[in-house]
This record gives structure tokens, C-alpha cells and sequence, in this order.
């Protein structure tokens, strides 16, 4: 009679745990992340429903696109979030070969874009390698680190670590700019150097990143290792006028476009600059200027704070945890993102340079919201394993997390 009863409160109760899981998941994180994703879908198909050289005469054809991605990327995010977390650490070196991989058959079978041999074709799909390797070189980068100094993450990662981190960056990047990619370059060499600080590294392997990122810069300007494009674009940065037909056009639109918004904006649809298709890319690397043109600066304020909340949160998922791989992993992420959103709305304002990367769960495109989506359920996995951990508590490592 008992035995009878007893798959069935083993059923309960596995039911109260996964009920309890699902309610521990950090939902303010969760919340900005999908509001971010509606808000794009939106922008994405206000800067294509006027343009049938790009819909082919649907008006929602990008808009159903959007929403699948962004579908697809929330069950990604499903998928890791629900991964015990010793799994995650197990498929960390595989995520990191994938991805290497991903960017060798971009250079033997990519297809070239604005310039840039970055994308693959599958079945008619379009993939961005470089966009996933963004995350394996955190979490590649991570796993070097936890596995030298698991249980003993208050002490300072050494010399060896550094170079080993620097290694496992090292590969993806080399295949970057062989494409070459600069904006995905500068976002990943970003993303490094915050890695590396959060780690613990001394201060003195900060300041040499900081001027070997220089050196190489300059190195690739005076050799003409750059393409002219790109060496166009940044003196279109620094004097938009000096061709305000070519390079510095967009940037010039852009401004105009998010000047027109004022407070309040033009009303969604509505703006003169987007309907009538004058800043280039509008669907992808500049659509927070659809955001400041049709929103205004209180519709642009808003995905501002939305992205802001989106790295507190990151943030604080690094400093609670008590497990190195995730508190360097989380951290990581934090200036992935950080990073990629400011020079994204730093080159729609004229305050970066255009090198053309998408901004977070915004822009229009599978490969760089699959990434996104991914990353936050590695957050979320993160989060949850500390939650079970008894030694759940804010950490010293806080301080670390402010410098990166």
C-alpha cells in the first residue's frame, strides 16, 4: 500500500523543486532582457515596413523574422539555465572549439559583407561566427582560471594564468581580423581586458593590455593593415564633414535622425528620417536611432536603463557567487555587453566611431541575439547554483568587479 504511494510524492516533490527553480530565477534580469527583445522587434519593423527593397513588399517581414529569433534565443536560454551546472563546465571547451571553428570556415567559405568576410550561409540562413565567439572566449577564458585556482579564489592569479587566458583569447581573435572584422575586434579586446581584471590579475598586466591595444592600433594604421573603408571611418568620426557623402554620412543621418526626436518623439512609425529610409543600416547597427527619432529621449532613456539594469544584474550575479568559473564568467559577460552597448549608441551619437556591431537584443538579427540569449542563461544558471550554495553571500570580490 505504501509502496504504491511512493513514486507519487517523488513526483511532488520533484515538482516543488522545479517550481522552486523557476521561481528562484532572477526575474528583474529576465524581465529587461525580454523587454529589450519586444522593443527591438518593434524598432526593427518600424525601419522596414517603408522599405521593399529590403521586405520584397511585406511589410512584416522582418518583424516575424525578429520574433523568431528572439523565440529562438529565449529557448537557448531555457536550455542553459535548466543545465546542471556541472554540464555547463564540461561543454565550455567544446562551446570554444565550435566557435573557433565557426570562424576558420568563415574564412574558407564565408560570404563577404560590407567589406568583411564574417557570415556564413546555411540553407539560406546567414551565421556570424564571430558573435558566438564572444562567449567562448569568457567562458574559455573562465575555465582556465577555475580550474588552476578552484577553492582558492581569494588569492591573485599569476603570470601563467594571464598568458594562459591571453592564449585562449588569442586564437578566436587572430581569425577576427583575418576577416577582418574591427568592430567585433574591439568589442572582443574589451571584453578581454575586463576578464583579466575581474580575474584578479595584477595591475601591471592591465596597464600593458591597455598599451599593447595601443601600440597594435597605431601598428595597423601605419602599416595599411587596415582596410581604406575602415581607416575612412574613423577620420569621418573625428570630422564627419570631410565627406559627408561617403563615410560620413551615416553618422551624419544618424544625429539628425535621433536630433529629431526631442523629448518625446516623432510617434512609433512616424519619423520623417526612418520612412524615408535615410540612415543606412537602420535595421541593424542603427536602430536605436529609429529609438531616438520615434521614441525620443525618454523611448532612448528607456533602453539605456534597460541595458543598465541588464549589467547590475550581471554584476551582482558575479559578486555573490563563491565558484571562480562563475564570478569571472558573469563578469566577463557584464563588459560584453557594457562595452558593445556603448560604442552601438556611442557611433548612433557621434561620440564613437562606426565599426558596425549590433546593439544587445535590439538590433535586428539571429546570431548576435542567440549569443545575447545564451549568455543570459549562463547568467541565470549562475545564479540559481548560488542560491544552493550554503556560502550564498556578497564577496570581497565586489572590488575587483568595480576596477574591471
Amino acid at each position: 500500500m505504501n509502496q504504491r504511494h511512493v513514486p507519487i510524492r517523488r513526483s511532488a516533490d520533484s515538482r516543488r523543486v522545479a517550481l522552486r527553480r523557476w521561481a528562484d530565477l532572477d526575474w528583474i534580469l529576465l524581465g529587461a532582457v525580454t523587454l529589450l527583445g519586444v522593443l527591438g522587434c518593434l524598432l526593427v519593423w518600424s525601419a522596414t515596413v517603408n522599405r521593399d527593397d529590403l521586405t520584397g513588399g511585406d511589410p512584416k517581414a522582418f518583424l516575424a523574422k525578429q520574433l523568431v529569433n528572439l523565440g529562438i534565443g529565449l529557448v537557448l536560454m531555457s536550455v542553459v539555465t535548466a543545465t546542471d551546472h556541472r554540464w555547463v563546465r564540461i561543454l565550455a571547451p567544446v562551446a570554444y572549439l565550435l566557435a573557433v571553428l565557426g570562424l576558420v570556415l568563415v574564412l574558407v567559405a564565408g560570404t563577404t559583407v560590407n567589406g568583411s568576410r564574417s557570415w556564413l550561409m546555411v540553407g539560406g540562413l546567414s551565421l556570424q561566427p564571430s558573435e558566438l565567439a564572444k562567449l567562448a572566449v569568457v567562458v574559455g577564458m573562465a575555465l582556465v582560471v577555475a580550474e588552476r585556482h578552484e577553492g582558492r579564489w581569494r588569492e591573485r592569479v599569476g603570470t601563467v594564468d594571464v598568458l594562459l587566458m591571453l592564449a585562449v583569447a588569442a586564437v578566436p581573435a587572430g581569425l577576427i581580423l583575418a576577416q577582418p572584422d574591427l568592430g567585433t575586434m574591439l568589442v572582443l579586446s574589451a571584453t578581454v581586458f575586463g576578464v583579466v581584471a575581474a580575474s584578479g590579475a595584477h595591475r601591471g598586466w592591465l596597464l600593458g593590455l591597455a598599451g599593447g591595444g595601443v601600440a597594435v592600433a597605431t601598428f595597423a594604421v601605419v602599416s595599411g593593415f587596415l582596410e581604406e573603408y575602415q581607416i575612412d571611418r574613423f577620420l569621418a568620426f573625428t570630422n564627419p564633414d570631410l565627406d559627408p557623402k561617403g563615410a560620413g554620412y551615416n553618422v551624419e543621418q544618424a544625429r539628425i535622425a535621433v536630433g529629431n526626436g526631442g523629448i518625446f518623439g516623432q510617434g512609433l512609425f512616424e519619423g520623417s528620417q526612418t520612412r524615408a529610409g535615410f540612415v543606412p543600416e537602420q535595421h541593424t547597427d542603427f536602430v536605436f536611432t529609429v529609438a531616438g527619432e520615434e521614441l525620443g529621449l525618454v523611448g532612448a532613456a528607456l533602453i539605456v536603463a534597460l541595458l543598465g539594469i541588464v549589467l547590475w544584474r550581471a554584476l551582482r550575479i558575479a559578486a555573490r557567487t563563491d565558484d571562480a568559473f562563475g564570478r569571472i564568467a558573469a563578469a566577463g559577460i557584464a563588459c560584453w555587453f557594457g562595452f558593445q552597448a556603448f560604442q552601438n549608441i556611442g557611433m548612433c551619437l557621434g561620440i564613437m566611431p562606426v565599426t558596425g556591431v549590433p546593439l544587445p537584443f535590439v538590433s535586428y538579427g539571429g546570431s548576435s541575439m542567440f549569443a545575447g540569449m545564451l549568455a543570459i542563461g549562463l547568467l541565470e544558471n549562475i545564479h540559481l547554483r548560488t542560491l544552493s550554495s550554503p556560502a550564498a553571500r556578497l564577496k570581497p570580490a565586489t572590488r575587483v568587479l568595480v576596477r574591471a
